[in-house]
């Protein structure tokens, strides 16, 4: 297995290769923060069977195809193997594949008032995310387990990014200053690259070489802020950013 490319004096560690491989070469973490394929047949397959799925196949994995077989045969192995180095996590996904993933203690998400495609029931305005374990800050009053957005995602030049205020969210949920985050579906790095703003430690896996060079651009950009793990002093701003990205956290409700 290749060395993994590194920031931040070692606290974010980028590995480009199947996450079936790598994880069980790695420690333990303290969150799982991760949106991986959601087997809607794009990919190099022609068979797009609705609006998500057809958006999506505008670009393609070369490593990989995102079908629902490839769903069962590397996505939930994964996903189950991540989770079992992890004190909590926050998976992101869509139905049907997504409940054939470990069953979780809570369920939360993004509420999207326009809507991102239709399904059998009419549009879909819901991104799930599955939660496991127990919040980081519980000890702070309850957070919201879920945001209302209509920001859009960065183009990046993967077919899927998330909004980046999206995994700033999920990250000030799932997780406390100077904890180590795992994502073994990194995809182009919005996950890193919130884990970094917020001070976060990271670690990043992806297996297609296009989107796993995004992300080490996009992670390194980050990265070259100032720098909250070796500055006792940012250790605050780091705390309010969380408070930006969860206004309503400490509130006890």
């Amino acid at each position: 297995m290749a060395e993994p490319v590194t920031f931040l004096d070692g606290h974010v560690q980028l590995y480009l290769g199947d996450c079936r491989l790598i994880l069980p070469t790695l420690g333990k973490v303290d969150t799982v923060l991760t949106d991986p394929p959601y087997g809607l047949g794009l990919g190099r397959h022609a068979g797009a069977r609705d609006f998500r799925s057809r958006h999506l196949s505008k670009q393609a994995y070369a490593s990989y195809d995102d079908t629902p077989e490839n769903f069962r045969a590397v996505v939930i192995p994964g996903v189950r193997a991540a989770l079992g180095l992890a004190r909590r996590g926050m998976v992101f996904g869509v139905a049907p594949q997504i409940w054939e993933l470990p069953a979780p203690t809570a369920i939360g998400g993004v509420f999207l008032p326009s809507a991102i495609g239709r399904h059998q029931w009419g549009f879909a305005s819901f991104a799930t995310c599955l939660l496991y374990g127990a919040g980081a800050a519980m000890n702070k009053g309850c957070r919201p387990t879920g945001i209302s957005s209509t920001v859009a995602a960065e183009d990046t030049g993967h077919p899927a990014t998330k909004p980046l205020a999206w995994m700033e969210w999920a990250v000030g949920l799932g997780s406390r200053y100077s904890d180590l985050i795992l994502d073994p579906f990194m995809g182009s790095g919005t996950t890193g690259v919130a884990a970094v703003k917020l001070g976060r430690r990271f670690i990043g896996i992806e297996i297609e070489p296009k989107y796993f060079d995004i992300a080490c651009r996009r992670i390194e950009e980050a990265s070259l802020q100032p720098d909250m793990f070796t500055s006792p002093s940012l250790a605050p701003v780091a705390e309010q950013m969380d408070m930006l990205a969860n206004p309503d956290a400490g509130a006890g409700r």
